[in-house]
């Protein structure tokens, strides 16, 4: 089933919602101004305090909105973004009554590790755990979740292996759920040239150059990834800060060299990424979105729609719309949200 939306010819609802305070909403005044009027890329919703907890082998920093007793909506970033993907989104649910989490992902903003003995790790299994984590140690049982790139992985993981904490779910770009033996086969041309950076990081020269540039580095990808979101500093720098996390560097080479089979896991997650090699369905209700200018590398819808056995639709939305689907079409990621919380 597929739905095609162009978000050039629906109006984007501004963000905020009679009766609903800015402060019921975690959000800061700038979020106020929003509507399908700005200016591209001048959006500026920005969440109002970050809070923190301890959970797993991490400290986690999230943004929170929305009532405490409504359903809970989970949503994940990727590389190499942060929680402000949402910022404009996460109204928008707020004003459907549920209950907003946004963590940042390990390696970006205010997520810490406890240890400092606890390897980096970046493979897919361990960002799926950090996010379990998180859910008991806010006595979280069930989620709706919604994500993009690491974070649409993650949440196609945590709907194959933990599908009782799994409500329903939105994922961009669809199946992500890989492996390192997967990863051996080689690509046509083209698309190898799309992971470029992947076969940067896996050399020193890469670690050190991305160490050394990963503020102009990022902003790149964003260009490339999104080459129609005219996206201003000020977007770009608010999530930039995110990128200073001391263990950003050392979780983001990893993951790309663990992919490859460059650099090992850890042992104790043997068991999940056996059972994610093997490509497991998903059966929770999802909705798969893809916008018609992504410039990274992603999978043809046609190519994954059989690894969904529940509930299932995919959408294509036009206008433009590039890699990061949910801050550059916050209204069409939202009302997937919505919509596959009803399937």
């Amino acid at each position: 089933m597929s739905d095609p939306i162009n978000t050039r010819r629906r109006r984007l609802l501004g963000t905020t919602v009679a009766g609903i305070s800015l402060l019921e909403l975690g959000l800061s005044a700038s979020a106020s101004a929003q509507s399908n009027d700005a200016k591209p890329g001048t959006r500026l919703a920005s969440f109002e305090n970050i809070r923190q907890v301890n959970a797993g082998t991490l400290n986690v920093g999230y943004a929170e909105a929305g009532p405490q007793n409504g359903p809970v909506v989970i949503l994940l970033h990727g590389w190499p973004y942060d929680i402000y993907s949402f910022a404009e989104v996460t109204p928008l649910l707020v004003s459907a009554g549920y209950r907003v989490i946004v963590p940042y992902l390990r390696g970006y903003g205010s997520t810490r590790f406890l240890s400092a003995d606890t390897l980096r790790n970046g493979q897919q299994s361990v960002v799926a755990l950090d996010i379990i984590a998180l859910m008991d140690a806010l006595k979280i049982d069930k989620a709706i979740f919604g994500g993009f790139d690491w974070g649409a992985r993650t949440v196609n993981i945590i709907a194959a292996l933990w599908p009782e904490r799994c409500k329903a779910m939105v994922s961009v770009s669809g199946y992500l759920i890989g492996s390192p033996e997967a990863n051996h086969a080689p690509l046509p041309p083209k698309a190898e040239l799309a992971w470029w950076y992947q076969y940067y990081f896996a050399t020193e020269r890469g670690y050190a150059g991305y160490e050394a540039n990963r503020h102009d580095f990022n902003k790149l990808i964003w260009h490339t990834a999104s080459p129609k979101w005219n996206f201003d500093d000020a977007t770009y720098e608010r999530s930039a800060e995110s990128f200073n996390n001391p263990d950003h560097v050392a979780v983001v080479i990893h993951n790309y060299r663990w992919r490859l089979g460059l650099a090992k896991g850890e042992s104790q997650y043997d068991d999940l990424e056996k059972r994610l090699a093997v490509a497991p369905l998903i059966a929770v209700p999802t909705i798969t979105m893809e916008g018609d200018a992504n410039g990274a590398a992603h999978p043809d819808p046609a190519a994954y729609a059989k690894k969904f056995s529940g509930r299932y639709a995919h959408r294509n939305i036009g206008g433009g719309v590039g890699h990061n689907l949910p801050q550059e079409a916050p209204k069409a990621f939202a009302d997937a949200v919505i919509d596959v919380a009803r399937f």
